[in-house]
């Protein structure tokens, strides 16, 4: 039973103390966080992290097993027409009647929403390249992927909530897809969580990280305040060895030899706090910012009873 008190967040996602439990399984941990409003936010981690589980959760698919996750500022298990009309959901395997067109089914979902553009679906169409008369059992993984993408913005949602949404898309299809998240920030102002294994795809968008590890929260931060933490540091010893390994907390991963290393580092203080720890080592430094992919390990190490290695 969920005794804890209910908060009110203006946030469109605020998660606190949540588990949730199937059976002896447990898919997410004690997880809290908040997403402010008008984010595009990367929500990562690996197989079985419990990103697919959060994002049913948050749109009332699911219920907690305790603590809260609140959508659009109600409990999302109690959301009503008036925030579900502000939702836009894609899940990672989405289902139609397969008997319909992609054009039956968009007019379908239309008549739920007293908003939805008409204008909007149809440039969609095209710029995804999905053909309006075809039926959903003729469609591959990709196009329905695309199918659920059309469904899940034309109504402008206020929250988009996104789960694998570019696994079966191409290259080119994926390029598009970014550009339409952006244009709908830009134009509406929506706050968007998008889980993606493509992470040098999501990297080009986001500007917040949602890190999940094993069912537990490892970080919820700005994306460029994790760019600013994060970086590769090569020191050349200009005199003596360096250390097989260096003692410092922030030092998460080393690798060379006694004249050569490079470490990979997560402090505050950039290229100022590299130039003093090569300092200390008589080394020379060179500094180099880390790309997501090869961050997300990183990220995953911070989660509460992890060690560095």
């Amino acid at each position: 039973m969920n005794t804890a008190t209910p908060v009110v967040s203006s946030e469109p996602l605020f998660v606190r103390n949540l588990t949730k439990q199937f059976g002896k399984h447990t898919a997410l941990r004690d997880v809290s966080f908040e997403i402010p409003s008008g984010r595009i936010v990367g929500l990562l981690g690996r197989n079985g992290a419990g990103k697919s589980t959060l994002l049913d959760l948050a749109c009332g698919l699911l219920l907690p097993t305790t603590g809260e996750v609140r959508t659009l500022r109600r409990a999302a298990g109690e959301l009503d027409s008036s925030e579900l009309n502000r939702l836009g959901v894609v899940r990672q395997e989405p289902r139609f009647p397969e008997w319909m067109t992609v054009t039956q089914q968009l007019d379908f979902t239309a008549a739920f929403y007293a908003h939805w553009d008409r204008a909007l679906e149809k440039r969609l169409l095209a710029e995804l390249e999905l053909d309006g008369g075809r039926k959903i059992a003729q469609l591959s993984q990709g196009d329905q992927q695309k199918l659920s993408i059309i469904l899940a913005v034309c109504h402008r949602p206020t929250l988009l909530l996104m789960d694998e949404p570019m696994s079966a898309l191409d290259p080119i299809i994926r390029t598009r897809l970014l550009d339409l998240l952006l244009e709908r920030l830009r134009e509406d102002g929506c706050t968007v969580v998008v889980s993606s294994h493509l992470l040098a795809d999501v990297e080009k968008i986001i500007d917040w990280v949602v890190c999940l590890d094993a069912g537990e929260l490892a970080v919820s931060a700005p994306f460029d305040e994790l760019q600013e933490s994060y970086a590769e540091w090569t020191l050349q010893s200009a005199s003596g060895e360096l250390p097989a390994r260096f003692p410092e907390e922030f030092v998460l991963s080393r690798e060379g030899n006694s004249r050569l290393a490079r470490v990979r580092v997560c402090v505050e203080g950039g290229l100022e706090a590299g130039e003093r720890f090569a300092r200390v080592y008589g080394a020379e430094m060179k500094s180099r910012a880390l790309n997501l992919d090869e961050m997300f390990p990183l990220l995953c190490r911070r989660r509460a009873g992890r060690t560095h290695s």
